[in-house]
């Protein structure tokens, strides 16, 4: 983007003072991302600017009505328990003429204040981050505990439902396009055999066991602000993918990525463990912010969406392998077929002191 476009974005949108400087931000690779500085009276204000990847989220106008409507939230849940919005949840600023974003005729974008003080970190740096991030999403759960997620779109449809995943799974086994199912059979026996984990969640909101929540489903250190000087989890960012679902998802999905002894694509599986310790780490975490608010079927369900999610996502490595790696981004021969072996002995390492793992939270 040249200045002049800069200068004219920024003022699309309600800041306090005149656009002084823009510098692109942060380690995103969805949306292009810009930390805006603003002057008033000598004072600087800080600002997020994002240039939405409308090719992944095509449907604009849905991603921002959920974004929208959860902020807010957030933003109420915040001041109702006397603390600071500013810091503690993520605030969009509309534009001149009241909207959650901005389109130049070609590009869709958005802007939120700036949480000043507080740093996402890419990689846990002590066990101590990957509480904090489990206390910032149970808190995150927590604001939004009384919110009716059926007010949300599925921004990306099914994107957790295992059923789905499994039908789609079957078919491109059926189909095998690139002849590679052959070379694979284990794997899909092994997918195969464990197929009766599908339901456990889905069929579990069907039936109103458990209430449909509003979930994050990107669960990751890098999606927590971390205060600069006391360490602990102040607020989640990136809500692209927030969606109506259960709080087993994005429990599980944060056990999944960050309870392996191991890189997520590593090629030697005799590297790949399931961390209990870690587990129980963010199990403590995440209760104690979640609150009273989780059912108790929700804490039941909890270590079987650990379970679940590692599973669903190996066994998508594998779909994406047979159809011959067009979803996720590759940069070796059988990468995908390391990652879904990856998930699948984290799998086999969980189901092996599941026991112990429904033990903790009880």
């Amino acid at each position: 983007m040249e200045n002049f476009d800069l200068v004219n974005l920024v003022g699309q949108f309600q800041i306090q003072g005149t656009f002084s400087a823009c510098k692109r931000y942060g380690e995103g690779h969805i949306n292009d991302t810009f930390k805006v500085t603003a002057e008033a009276d000598g004072k600087e204000t800080h600002y997020i600017l994002q240039r939405i990847n409308n090719r992944l989220f095509p449907d604009v106008e849905k991603l921002m009505h959920n974004i929208e409507l959860v902020t807010d939230f957030c933003r109420r849940s915040v001041l109702a328990r006397g603390g600071d919005p500013m810091r503690e949840c993520l605030t969009l600023i509309r534009t001149k003429d009241g909207k959650a974003y901005y389109c130049d005729g070609k590009d869709y974008y958005r802007m939120y204040v700036f949480i000043e003080n507080a740093t996402s970190y890419q990689s846990v740096r002590a066990p101590r981050d990957f509480y904090e991030s489990a206390v910032a999403f149970g808190n995150f759960a927590n604001l939004l505990a009384d919110f009716d997620a059926s007010q949300l779109y599925e921004v990306l449809p099914d994107f957790h439902n295992t059923k789905v995943r499994y039908a789609n799974f079957l078919a491109a086994v059926e189909k095998d396009i690139c002849g590679r199912a052959k070379e694979v059979k284990k794997e899909i026996g092994w997918v195969k055999t464990h197929s009766d984990l599908c339901g456990k969640i889905v069929d579990a909101i069907a039936s109103g066991e458990i209430p449909l929540r509003v979930t994050h489903n990107d669960t990751k250190l890098n999606n927590v602000m971390l205060d600069d000087e006391t360490g602990k989890g102040l607020a989640v960012i990136d809500l692209d993918t927030v969606m109506p679902g259960s709080l087993c998802y994005d429990f599980g999905d944060s056990i999944r990525f960050g309870c392996n002894s191991a890189a997520e694509d590593e090629p030697d599986t005799e590297k790949v463990h399931f961390v209990f310790d870690l587990y129980k780490t963010y199990l403590d975490g995440y209760l104690s912010a979640v609150g009273k608010c989780i059912t108790q079927r929700e804490k039941e369900l909890l270590p079987w969406g650990a379970v679940l999610m590692t599973y669903e996502c190996g066994m998508r490595f594998l779909t994406d392998y047979l159809e011959g790696d067009t979803y996720f981004r590759t940069h070796r021969e059988r990468h995908n077929l390391d990652r879904a072996h990856t998930q699948f002995k984290l799998v086999d390492e969980m189901l092996a002191c599941f026991d112990e793992m429904q033990a903790a939270v009880k």
